[in-house]
């Protein structure tokens, strides 16, 4: 019999659709409005940081915990925007990114068997790092809008009916991608009524927390943490990449009761143990950039939001207008699709753009096969062109 060389429970999950996406960008020269990264550089105080801490001599490990000007920096960022008093030795630690701060606190958390509650779509990794815990995702769907001018939510009924006696966390991503919705305080509330009557602990990533946009129908971002109840069972992950636009130095960090934080850093230790060492402290530097970086880094990615859902719209696509995040999600039937994977790759030998199908997200792959997805983190004049090439649809 031939020998499989995959553990079974990672064999659902082939190459990632960022990478398939990204290589036929590659392929057929198409403008890349499917992979969530930027096309512009970070703050210069940023960048010079770094330069400054690489021809400093810090290329060494950086202390397994991250190096303490980060962990004092995040633990201000996190008192100034939300009120917490982290002690930056025993309740933050810095992370490859919020990517491994995720799979680290899932793996560190949930025995074989355990459930996590989780909301679909949800980004690729979470159902991946459920998979290596040897847990069980319960995915909860976010419904979308059913014309042009709606918001992503969910039913609080799918959400009780979800939790198990198995239920050991809940996974929760606001501002969410890949819809681009801002979770409301009244469904956080729903959200942390199900986390205390059940006894779950939640990991919340935080990512876009500075990306939600002034219209937003949820008024910005609240973190589940900042409810009754909830700080003392609840895991914050964020990360510098989106940002700083500085997504290819992954550094993250999780934030949270000490006892938690603990169990995450035991895991953590034997994944990469520490990265980015030069790279820290720039990011120390970013946190503590003034009130007039964060204000003026939402409003041009809005500008870019605007510009790129009109273009949609345009082109003749049903465009659900997101209240955060670097994404919009559009509904392709209006253009005579019915499958997004199938309309998505064949989309750049069509019109030379690349999108992403949000079926792939899904557990009910059903729910979102209509759906496709935008990056609109560049540059002006790339949208633009994009958006003439899209009206050829």
């Amino acid at each position: 019999m031939p020998r499989t060389a995959l553990v079974g429970r990672m064999r659902e999950f082939g190459t990632t659709i960022f990478a398939e996406m990204s290589a036929l960008a590659t392929e057929t020269g198409a403008i890349n409005l499917g992979q969530g990264f930027p096309d512009t550089d970070g703050p210069a105080a940023v960048l010079d940081a770094a330069v400054e801490a690489l021809r400093g001599g810090r290329n060494q490990y950086a202390p397994g915990p991250g190096v303490p000007e980060l962990r004092q920096a995040v633990a201000e960022h996190q008192r100034r925007v939300y009120g917490f008093d982290y002690d930056p030795g025993t309740q933050v630690l810095v992370t490859a990114g919020a990517t491994e701060a995720i799979a680290a606190a899932i793996l560190a958390l949930c025995e074989p068997g355990d459930e996590v509650v989780c909301f679909e779509p949800y980004y690729d990794s979470y159902a991946a790092s459920i998979a290596l815990a040897g847990a069980v995702r319960r995915p909860v769907t976010l419904r979308a809008p059913v014309e042009p001018g709606g918001r992503y939510t969910f039913d609080p009924a799918e959400l009780w009916g979800a939790v198990g006696p198995r239920t050991r966390l809940l996974l929760l991503n606001s501002p969410h991608n890949p819809t681009g919705t801002v979770l409301t305080r009244d469904e956080l509330a729903t959200i942390a009524e199900v986390c205390r009557d059940h006894d779950l602990l939640a990991l919340t990533d935080e990512v876009y927390e500075h990306l939600v946009f002034t219209d937003a129908a949820a008024g910005g971002h609240v973190s589940l943490a900042e409810l009754p109840g909830m700080a003392e069972r609840t895991l914050q992950v964020s990360s510098a990449g989106k940002t700083f636009s500085v997504t290819g130095w992954k550094v993250g960090w999780v934030c949270g009761p000490a006892d938690l934080v603990a169990a995450v850093a035991q895991v953590k230790q034997f994944l990469t143990y520490t990265n980015a060492a030069p790279l820290q402290p720039a990011v120390a530097v970013g946190l503590g950039l003034g009130a007039g970086y964060f204000t003026a880094f939402r409003d041009r990615l809005q500008a870019q939001r605007d510009q790129l859902c009109a273009g949609l719209a345009e082109a003749g696509f049903g465009v659900f207008t997101p209240a955060g995040t670097y994404f919009v999600t559009c509904d392709i039937r209006p253009l005579g699709g019915t499958d997004g994977m199938e309309f998505c790759r064949s989309l750049p030998e069509r019109c030379g753009v690349v999108a992403v199908p949000t079926q792939v997200f899904y557990d009910d792959a059903e729910a979102g096969r209509h759906l496709v997805r935008f990056a609109f983190c560049k540059r002006p004049e790339v949208l633009a062109e994009a958006v003439s090439r899209l009206r050829r649809l």
